[in-house]
């Protein structure tokens, strides 16, 4: 990312829009004699918004941790920009362009806001001894770098007037957009973000997915969890149904709401 590009926009404007940017061919994973992810298969196309749905036990994010690394596949790939990722430790996927958020924010609660999102940011001169003996005026121009980025993100998301609170005194929907910040510091080819409003009250939930929208806006691949239907039905390019471990169905929101499997299976049961 160039040093006046800000983390919330985009770096793949000039791909085709339809391309897909991430795809999940064939995944399966067990334990034991359960098996968790059965032959799952879709794509996400680059410049979209895509909901993952399905029941709880679906295996949505089981299936996540096996796109970004947590999980080692038993069956299947899983590629980024048409190279393989699956088999990659989680921070070798994270550094090949996948940033992703927890159920529970994971933030450096003994850190201010500031600090938590200086921290994410990748591949500094200084994490490395040498480099901090070698090059320290390299690393006075990325410092500087770094800290312009997080005050660009932190306004982005509003959370700037925070900046030099502690982490742990943030609400649960603030704690949410300070992760989705530090996974902008990574500069990721897609977001990835496990029930992003889940927990969050409601002012917050419209900044959050306003936030994202804007972020879909400047170019930004997103891939999400979710079980409140109004938000997937509202901001979704397209849905992906999970049940039992399988692809149920996936399209365009309006078809897949139309689906009778999915009336079936999970729009009509009780954890609609």
């Amino acid at each position: 990312m160039s040093s006046n590009q800000s983390p919330a926009d985009g770096n793949s404007g000039d791909a085709a829009a339809s391309a897909d940017l991430l795809e999940v061919d064939g995944v399966v994973k067990q334990f034991g004699g359960l098996v968790a992810v059965d032959g799952v298969s879709f794509g996400v196309e680059e410049a979209s918004i895509t909901g993952l749905i399905g029941p709880n036990g679906a295996g949505k994010s089981t299936l996540f941790n096996c796109i970004t690394g947590v999980y080692d596949v038993d069956g299947g790939a899983v590629r980024l920009d048409g190279e393989e990722i699956q088999g990659l430790s989680p921070t070798k996927v994270a550094r090949r362009g996948v940033g992703r958020t927890f159920q529970t924010p994971k933030t450096f609660r003994g850190m201010t806001v500031r600090e938590n999102m200086a921290f994410a940011a990748r591949h500094q001169t200084g994490e490395r001894a040498l480099g901090a003996l070698l090059r320290p005026g390299t690393i006075r121009e990325e410092e500087a770098d770094v800290q312009a980025r997080v005050d660009d993100t932190l306004e982005f998301l509003e959370l700037d007037h925070l900046a030099d609170d502690y982490a742990s005194g943030l609400s649960g929907g603030q704690r949410k957009l300070l992760e989705l910040g530090r996974v902008l510091m990574l500069d990721p080819e897609i977001i990835m973000l496990d029930e992003p409003v889940a927990g969050v009250n409601p002012s917050l939930t419209d900044d959050l997915l306003a936030r994202l929208r804007e972020l879909n806006d400047r170019g930004r691949t997103i891939l999400f969890i979710e079980h409140d239907m109004d938000v997937v039905m509202e901001n979704c390019d397209r849905v992906v149904v999970m049940h039992n471990g399988q692809t149920l169905a996936s399209g365009p929101p309006d078809i897949v709401q139309d689906d009778e499997r999915v009336v079936e299976a999970y729009l009509g049961g009780v954890d609609r």
